[in-house]
């Protein structure tokens, strides 16, 4: 079985928790991934995914304004690069989420999402 090693996006997008969202949005966007890990230093603080961008939007706040940290998901789960697909989708699952981040020690190295997940299990 696939490991997340092999599965993973490594092109992780990141910002800090006072970022603006409009500027999350606009690197991820930039690299056409759905989420940005949100790095506190060294520390994995939260993912903001598209779906919490999505929410700041319908809000009616400005995105220019509003800060990542007000709609984040904070101390995200994460999984090692060693654990396999059904691993990662069972958490994702249980948690009813899209993205996950893998760390390594304490290094972010990557993301997986569910269709990373979906797009391995078809392949075999």
């Amino acid at each position: 079985m696939a490991t997340l090693r092999d599965l993973m996006n490594t092109s992780v997008v990141s910002a800090t928790p006072d970022c603006a969202v409009a500027e999350a949005a606009a690197r991820m966007v930039a690299a056409s991934v759905g989420s940005a890990v949100i790095m506190q230093g060294a520390f994995l603080a939260g993912i903001l995914t598209e779906r919490d961008v999505l929410r700041a939007a319908a809000s009616g706040e400005d995105l220019s304004e509003s800060v990542v940290s007000e709609w984040m998901t904070p101390d995200p789960l994460s999984a090692d690069p060693s654990a396999t697909a059904e691993e990662a989708a069972q958490i994702m699952l249980r948690g009813g989420f899209r993205h996950l981040p893998v760390v390594e020690g304490r290094e972010v190295c990557g993301v997986v999402s569910l269709r990373e997940l979906f797009a391995a299990r078809i392949r075999r």
